[in-house]
Formats: C-alpha cells, structure tokens, sequence
C-alpha cells in the first residue's frame, strides 16, 4: 500500500495514495491507522484525494481509526472525497462519524 504521512502542528495527515481501497489495501492501513492513533495523535485527518473506489473492507479501516481517536479523546477528518466515496459515506450514515472536508486546507482549519 502506498501512503504518505505528515505532521502539520498537532494533526496528522495520512494521505492514501492507492487508486482503490479494498480488501488488497485494508489490512495494512488497519495496522497503519493502530500506530498512528494514539493518545497523542489529537486530530488525524486522512486525504483520500487519491482514492475513487471503497468496499466495505476500507469502510472498516477508516471505523478503526475514527474508534481509536474517539477512545483516545481524537478525532478523524475526512478530506478530498471523490463522488462515489462520498456517496458510500452518505448511504453507509458514516458522514455521521467523521468530520468531511473538501481539502486538506479546511480540515486543519476546523
């Protein structure tokens, strides 16, 4: 899986830089998002600008984290949703557990 990570003052941006996040990627970004979300990791905010395909198995590793944050006093952002990674939010009620930006810019701004 090929992923970027960058410290900007307290947030952590994780930027997924796969086309698609499925079961081939999933596992490994669980593992990523346990290392990443500690309690000192306040706000993680994951760019998926990259990402035009999710099924059930990424949907499960974003829950991980925003579970990990929550249970570490955190919280997980969500930014550079395409359309159809937006929609399986919105359907999936999932825009109710993460905060959704348009860009990475807005999240650290919020």
């Amino acid at each position: 899986m090929q992923f970027e990570i960058k410290k900007n003052g307290e947030a952590t941006i994780l930027k997924i830089k796969e086309r698609k996040l499925d079961a081939s990627v999933s596992p490994e970004l669980k593992g990523e998002f346990l290392l990443l979300c500690t309690p000192a990791t306040k706000n993680l905010v994951v760019d998926m600008t990259d990402v035009e395909f999710c099924d059930s198995s990424g949907l499960s590793a974003l829950l991980i984290a925003e579970r990990k944050m929550r249970e570490n006093g955190g919280v997980v952002q969500l930014a550079g949703l395409q359309k159809k990674v937006l929609s399986l939010i919105r359907i999936s009620r999932l825009d109710r557990a993460f905060r959704i930006h348009d860009t990475v810019t807005k999240a650290l701004k919020s």
